[in-house]
């Protein structure tokens, strides 16, 4: 090759990245947002470059513009949480997609409520609740710790254990919950779930997390298994194959809640404790929005104290009596109570 084409190739070369380089684009969105407010995209180059067309996406499903460079979106049927807007531009003859994370928040605080204990019945101070639920008046509860984890049901007014199975010491239990003819039966760090029969205990089968970092809190709400796995995430499993389908994050109207353990399904809601605090939230199933929270500090003073006595942990909720029931880690009483909204 001559000096001179060598030349020219480079002096091409400086050209074309002067041009490449002269657009600075500029994706304009909010970072934060609660779902009642309208959110306005728009694109700009900050060097007044000339720009062909604009393609805006939310999660990568396309937005209709309301103008060239620019567009809003009603959010209000929108989950809760992280969401991705994307603009892929059309300039000259290229193509460049631009990205933004928003978080969509909660359009209103919380409502906070307080309890009344309804009854008091027993319960094995040994257990290291993960789950609970209650079905024609027992009580189904999982415990944790390696070589201690069990399946068990229950008596609900005597506490006494009608029928167990412990877990192989590789395990440490975490959330279950019935399903039909299952319980099913999450397992910590394993990635492993557990199924085993709901009549027998006999073990069916076992299935494997997928997206999901850790095993925590288990329920369902008829027609697919909610899973928690220590972060604001709810996964949403298919029953039948246990493949994680989608999730919901849980939000306020200024954060995300994180560490939600022990799950309970309530009429569209969902029942949520989370670790190493004395309260419960209430989720809604299908945006995330945190509704309200629970306030149950005190309950733990009123059980026997002792050194392995743990955090509130264990909602089970009664359909046919609408009756809802609480306990702890190492607790020796189980607890009806009733939500009553603060003043």
């Amino acid at each position: 090759m001559s000096i001179k084409n060598s030349f020219v190739i480079l002096l091409i070369s400086i050209v074309f990245f002067s041009c490449e380089s002269d657009y600075k684009f500029k994706l304009e969105t909010p970072n934060k947002l609660k779902i009642n407010k309208v959110l306005d995209i728009s694109l700009t180059d900050k060097n007044n470059n000339p720009i062909e067309s604009v393609q805006f996406s939310i999660d990568n499903k396309k937005i209709e513009s309301t103008s060239d460079f620019s567009t809003t979106l009603d959010i209000s049927d929108y989950k809760l949480g992280r969401h991705t807007v994307s603009a892929l531009v059309f300039y000259g003859d290229k193509t460049k997609k631009i990205t933004n994370t928003v978080f969509f928040l909660a359009d209103a605080e919380p409502v906070v409520y307080d309890y009344k204990i309804i009854n008091e019945y027993p319960h094995d101070i040994n257990a290291y609740t993960q789950g609970l639920e209650i079905h024609n008046d027992f009580l189904y509860e999982s415990t944790g710790q390696y070589g201690a984890s069990s399946l068990r049901k229950v008596e609900l007014k005597t506490g006494k254990v009608v029928q167990k199975i412990d877990l192989d010491k590789q395990y440490f239990g975490e959330g279950m919950t019935r399903f039909g003819d299952e319980i099913i039966f999450l397992t910590w760090r394993k990635g492993i779930g557990l199924v085993y029969d709901f009549e027998t205990f006999e073990q069916k089968g076992t299935f494997k997390y997928q997206n999901s970092l850790e095993g925590w809190g288990l329920t369902n709400n008829g027609e697919k298994l909610l899973k928690s796995e220590g972060t604001e995430r709810i996964w949403f499993l298919n029953p039948e194959t246990k493949a994680e389908e989608s999730f919901i994050e849980a939000y306020t109207s200024k954060r995300k809640v994180e560490r939600l353990n022990e799950l309970e399904y309530i009429d569209g809601k969902i029942y949520a404790n989370i670790y190493q605090q004395n309260s419960i939230l209430i989720v809604d199933a299908v945006t995330g929005k945190v509704d309200g929270i629970a306030n149950l500090n005190g309950l733990r003073d009123k059980v026997t104290q002792h050194a392995k006595l743990d955090v509130l942990n264990g909602i089970a909720y009664d359909k046919s009596t609408k009756k809802l029931y609480v306990t702890g880690k190492n607790w020796d009483k189980l607890f009806e109570i009733e939500l009553v909204k603060r003043q």
